[in-house]
């Protein structure tokens, strides 16, 4: 039975992971929204296979490309998941619940608990356990605008937890994570420099090694397992990148302003 739910999600060369995406929500929801940035790949054949509405749209930014998206879809209620993000079998059964029992009628949203992956393999340590606000009514929210990270909020109502979980397989491999990570910094240096952050030496120099220590020894990642080393020196380099980068472009803005005055 199919809910009167509408599956959001937007997409980008994302045919490694799209299907599965899809098919762990198509028997669940009786519309599915997909925002594609011209993909290239198979990503667009696959979302057609699942019957979604396909909609072309270019934006960097993801918070507005998820409010694009947002305007598209039909039902009073949404779920967001990304195109690496796969529903967890006890998840849909809750959703099956939560409207046969009416209980969602008392909420304006919902948070979600995440299952991160990394090479396949689980991880619940050193920030990787953590709940987001994915299931909510469709007018009862705000998306911010955001390079990454965006996040949604409920401008009005109650917001309940669910029990069960989404699976994130965000870090499938060391190639593909540190190709991400280095997007994920540039585009946060980016964001960086438009809110006009200082630089400093301490977050050049310190700011990366710090990361890693908090996330492997104070945030007890190593209860994972030595493998995930890898992952935080990766949220290192992440952290590394993003400051160097916006030194990068305060340099870029300085000579460039200098250079203005030179010829005015």
């Amino acid at each position: 039975m199919k809910l009167p739910l509408s599956l959001l999600t937007i997409t980008k060369n994302a045919q490694e992971t799209l299907e599965k995406t899809l098919s762990s929500a198509a028997d669940l929801v009786n519309e599915i929204i997909v925002i594609d940035d011209y993909s290239t790949d198979s990503s667009l054949g696959i979302a057609k296979k699942y019957k979604a509405k396909v909609f072309l749209h270019h934006e960097k930014d993801f918070g507005k490309q998820k409010e694009y998206g947002l305007k598209k879809c039909q039902n009073e209620w949404v779920l967001v998941i990304d195109s690496d993000e796969f529903l967890s079998p006890a998840l849909k059964e809750e959703f099956y619940l939560l409207f046969k029992t009416k209980k969602i009628e008392k909420y304006a949203g919902f948070l979600i608990p995440f299952q991160n992956h990394f090479l396949g393999k689980p991880v619940n340590y050193g920030g990787e356990r953590y709940k987001m606000l994915r299931l909510f009514k469709r007018d009862c929210v705000n998306i911010n605008s955001a390079l990454v990270h965006e996040k949604f909020e409920i401008k009005k109502g109650k917001i309940g937890q669910l029990k069960n979980k989404i699976y994130h397989y965000s870090y499938r491999s060391l190639g593909q994570m540190f190709k991400k990570f280095t997007d994920y910094a540039l585009r946060e240096a980016k964001q960086k420099f438009k809110k006009n952050e200082t630089i400093t030496l301490k977050k050049l120099f310190l700011y990366p090694s710090h990361m890693f220590y908090a996330r492997f020894i104070k945030d007890k990642g190593y209860k994972d397992g030595l493998f995930r080393i890898p992952l935080d020196l990766g949220f290192a380099y992440m952290e590394f990148l993003t400051y160097w980068g916006l030194l990068i472009l305060r340099l870029k803005n300085f000579f460039s302003f200098k250079h203005n005055i030179f010829f005015y």
